[in-house]
């Protein structure tokens, strides 16, 4: 599958749409059901603070779908993006305070390929911590 978008009508630097994610509680309970993850530092403060976190934390799987969101938005067809990886630098902490935590994701292509494909380097943070590290994705571009 391609992108929407033309390889001819993209530079390096181009900025893709920047996006917010809201995370809560039951945005990981959700999350939890959906992938079988129910390892109990991301639904239960207790046992996240036992094991010495800070608090419960979002599920690097979850943060990882919320940033490429940003590219496959932009592509138009997710099957576009044909590579990603990420490494996680530091966890998505959720209170528990009826807000929860916000993920903040940036793009930009940082380099055009062959086969009409580009590289997109994104930034992700919460809490103005970079929350993943090395994030890039190889999308197929028209």
């Amino acid at each position: 599958m391609t992108a929407q978008i033309k390889y001819d009508d993209v530079e390096v630097g181009t900025e893709l749409p920047a996006a917010s994610f809201p995370v809560t509680r039951a945005t990981l309970v959700q999350y939890a059901g959906a992938s079988g993850d129910f390892n109990p530092i991301h639904w239960n403060e207790r046992f996240a603070k036992e094991v010495g976190l800070p608090d419960v934390i979002a599920h690097g799987m979850f943060t990882m779908a919320q940033a490429i969101r940003v590219v496959t938005d932009w592509a138009g067809d997710p099957g576009a993006v044909v590579e990603y990886g990420v490494r996680f630098t530091n966890p998505v902490v959720v209170p528990d305070d009826g807000t929860g935590a916000v993920i903040d994701v940036t793009a930009k292509v940082a380099a055009k390929l062959d086969g009409n494909q580009v590289r997109v380097d994104l930034v992700a943070t919460a809490a103005g911590q970079k929350v993943l590290g090395r994030s890039r994705a190889v999308v197929a571009l028209a």
